[in-house]
């Protein structure tokens, strides 16, 4: 690389001198040509270390629209499916109430009317999709007031990868932090980890409640870019406080989230209360497997709206 830019710097200082002395004129012509050579050489360098520059953000990039377009396929196959169980839920529905002494004009306008009726099934079908799939008030939500209360939650798993560069540099670790878990943007890679295979969670509601009812959400193996769920939490159970956010901790119940089921997965608690909470504990008992860190997606807590003190 150094002896390129030396011999293009060369060649720029030999045309700005052959510009300037007088030669004959076969000599001109040959001297001419060496210096247009040099030229484009020098500007086709010039070009291939802008995209050198760039390598970096292309990469990123990179990875975004591939998880992206994992996304997309795992949607596709989807919707296809969708498409096949709804055929042929209309097809029996048409030949069981067909006439059979409908004509084939007939006949060829019903099937075109069938047509129209699966793709309003199918677009029906997918906005509930993009709606929320639990219908239930969720009051461990953040924008609704809901948080976490880090003096009761296990410490974040620190990545050294997951830092911040200057220059190439590495000065500053971040990770997400544990009220990530409160929230509905459920992509790849926007959880909370904590080291190894237990930690837990400090949860204030939005308002106090009786709960009766906790969820889990996690991605698909077809979305991890990793291409599998190892790191999704396995055994959990739910505790809650009578008094405020602290004191005896009251069981609710404990569970097992099956990363082979839906990725959202709704829990009744086993252990009902009759007076209202503000505070409960989430505790993540194990893994799938991964042997560094559990990552939690989102969690949710459902109930009875109790009093407002």
């Amino acid at each position: 690389m150094v002896f390129i830019v030396i011999f293009l710097l060369i060649g720029l200082r030999n045309h700005m001198w052959f510009t300037k002395t007088e030669f004959p004129q076969k000599s001109r012509r040959f001297y001419a040509a060496i210096t247009e050579y040099s030229s484009r050489l020098y500007h086709y360098q010039a070009r291939l270390w802008m995209s050198k520059e760039q390598l970096e953000l292309l990469k990123k990039e990179s990875q975004a629209l591939e998880n992206n377009f994992r996304e997309i396929l795992f949607l596709i196959e989807q919707i296809n499916v969708l498409k096949a169980v709804l055929r042929e839920t209309q097809d029996g529905l048409h030949n069981h109430s067909q006439d059979a002494h409908a004509d084939s004009s007939e006949a060829q306008n019903t099937t075109e009317i069938t047509d129209e009726e699966i793709a309003n099934l199918v677009n029906y079908v997918l906005k509930k999709l993009r709606e929320d799939q639990i219908q239930m008030a969720d009051y461990a939500l953040k924008s609704a007031g809901a948080s976490i209360i880090e003096a009761g939650t296990s410490e974040s798993y620190k990545n050294d990868k997951a830092k911040l560069h200057w220059h190439g540099i590495g000065f500053l670790n971040y990770e997400m932090p544990p009220d990530i878990i409160l929230q509905p943007d459920v992509h790849p890679g926007k959880c909370w980890a904590f080291p190894g295979s237990q930690g837990h969670a400090l949860i204030k509601l939005a308002r106090k409640i009786i709960p009766t009812a906790v969820t889990i959400e996690h991605i698909s193996e077809k979305v991890s870019p990793s291409g599998n769920i190892c790191s999704a939490p396995k055994d959990f159970s739910l505790y809650g406080f009578l008094k405020q956010c602290g004191g005896e901790e009251v069981f609710l119940g404990q569970f097992l989230y099956n990363k082979t089921a839906s990725m959202v997965q709704t829990f009744e608690l086993q252990h009902e209360v009759s007076e209202s909470l503000l505070c409960v504990k989430l505790k993540i008992l194990s893994n799938w497997g991964h042997p560094k860190y559990t990552c939690l997606y989102r969690f949710r807590v459902h109930g009875t709206p109790g009093d407002h003190t």
